[in-house]
């Protein structure tokens, strides 16, 4: 029987939100000062007056915007080696351990970008489906290729992912309205299982 897990990563494997942990991990003077300026445009997209994507991209480009591709690589694997596995639930570990991987074909989906989420993805052993961040020349041009991968576009990103793919069961991990279309898409969607 194959089968295909589809885990989001923030708050569903994690205890924590990896986007604020690694822009101030990054640099935590900048962060402090942008985050400080942010938070009008923070209130209004509690408001739902404001696009998330915009507010993250404004964010993580005010820290990372003109970093080189080199730098960032590094500061990720500081960051995945500082935090792991402390900062995964211990649960979503033991279960991740336990996939039989001959079987299995295993996602990482998430709207953190590809560029702090992929060390995860390497220890978890899984295939990487993130915001992508935009380089241009080796450095980061603070914009993301595509769209950000949340709601309806984990879903298209999934479907592209394993368009030659057959599966006896799906299987999906999510905790916030952001998963729910992959949740409602999969033969089984487990809402705050590892919580």
């Amino acid at each position: 029987m194959k089968k295909l897990y589809c885990f989001d990563f923030d708050g569903t494997l994690t205890y924590k939100d990896t986007m604020f942990m690694y822009l101030k991990f990054y640099n935590p003077t900048k962060f402090r000062l942008q985050f400080l300026k942010h938070i009008p445009l923070f209130i209004l997209l509690k408001l739902k007056l404001a696009e998330t994507e915009k507010v993250k991209k404004s964010f993580i480009g005010s820290i990372l915007k003109g970093q080189t591709r080199e730098k960032i690589e590094k500061r990720s694997q500081q960051f995945f080696e500082h935090y792991y596995p402390g900062i995964v639930r211990e649960n979503a570990l033991d279960f991740i351990n336990n996939i039989d991987r001959d079987n299995t074909q295993s996602l990482l989906v998430t709207a953190s970008l590809d560029i702090w989420a992929r060390p995860f993805a390497e220890a978890f052993e899984m295939q990487l489906v993130a915001t992508r961040a935009e380089f241009k020349n080796g450095v980061f041009t603070g914009n993301f290729i595509g769209k950000n991968c949340n709601g309806q576009e984990k879903l298209e990103r999934i479907k592209s992912e394993i368009i030659n793919s057959k599966y006896d069961k799906i299987i999906a991990f999510g905790d916030t309205s952001g998963d729910r279309p992959m949740l409602k898409w999969a033969n089984e969607g487990h809402y705050q299982f590892f919580h």
